[in-house]
């Protein structure tokens, strides 16, 4: 399974910004999309999830309410949605594909590489 993070970029505090993850190599509705984020210095922090259904979504405190999760299983691809953006948003994005959705980093498969996301104040 590849993965392909994808639309980062610097944005205003209080603006919006939709973050994509494209998928290949296998079956795509098979797989429980995750989105997680790391600053430097600090360990990567699960940020969001999605069930393989489209049925269950999850997501950190910090960003809930703000942030969504929407899934095209027609296109591979999940989309993490972000709005009313903080300075403490900023971070790099990484997506992940695993078996069940979760907060847990160790229970994903696959990874793929991280887009920036910088918001200034």
């Amino acid at each position: 399974v590849q993965l392909q993070a994808s639309g980062g970029g610097l944005v205003q505090t209080g603006g919006s910004l939709r973050l994509s993850c494209a998928v290949s190599g296998r079956t795509f509705s098979n797989y429980a999309i995750g989105w997680f984020r790391q600053t430097p210095g600090k360990e990567r922090e699960f940020v969001a999830s999605i069930s393989r259904s489209s049925g269950t979504t999850i997501f950190a405190d910090a960003v809930k309410g703000r942030f969504t999760i929407p899934r095209d299983n027609a296109e591979n691809t999940v989309y993490l949605q972000m709005n009313n953006l903080k300075a403490e948003d900023t971070a790099v994005y990484y997506c992940a594909a695993g078996r069940y959705i979760s907060r847990v980093e160790r229970t994903y498969d696959y990874w793929g590489q991280g887009t920036l996301v910088t918001v200034s104040s």
